[in-house]
């Protein structure tokens, strides 16, 4: 996996696409993924339809949310296809996979790459469930070298 800094900020993704490795794609600010979560959740989806899910709960103009859309196909993120008169989007990476990068980018950044200083600070500085802590417990299980 490719990582370093640009602007700023840390570069994991990295894809094939038709088989040749595609640029990493750059992180996505925290706007952008409320845009990302509703295009992963309606997909394909119109500017309008998104607007309508993002405009009043955060206040933004119509504007600014085809703004986000634009940077987010500028990134790499996000495909659009013209549909008549309108564009309807789809994401260019799975939430998985998004979900996993940003989560190394983070990993990375906050905690130097050490997952086990990662899982004491969540597990201390969290309330768990007992339905929670026995799937924690499931996992480790899972993962003890024995």
């Amino acid at each position: 996996m490719t990582h370093f800094v640009y602007k700023r900020k840390t570069i994991f993704y990295k894809r094939k696409q038709n088989g040749i490795d595609v640029a990493d794609r750059p992180e996505i600010s925290d706007a952008e993924w409320q845009v990302m979560q509703v295009v992963w959740k309606e997909q394909p989806v119109t500017a309008a339809t998104i607007v309508k899910h993002l405009a009043a709960d955060n206040d933004w103009s119509p504007a600014t949310i085809r703004t986000f859309l634009h940077r987010l196909v500028k990134k790499g993120v996000l495909n659009y296809e013209q549909d008549g008169n309108r564009y309807l989007y789809r994401a260019a990476l799975t939430k998985a996979k998004s979900v996993k990068q940003a989560s190394r980018s983070f990993l990375s950044t906050v905690f130097g790459g050490e997952t086990g200083p990662l899982l004491t600070h969540f597990v201390k500085s969290s309330k768990l469930t007992a339905e929670e802590i026995a799937q924690l417990k499931k996992l480790l299980e899972e993962k003890d070298p024995k």
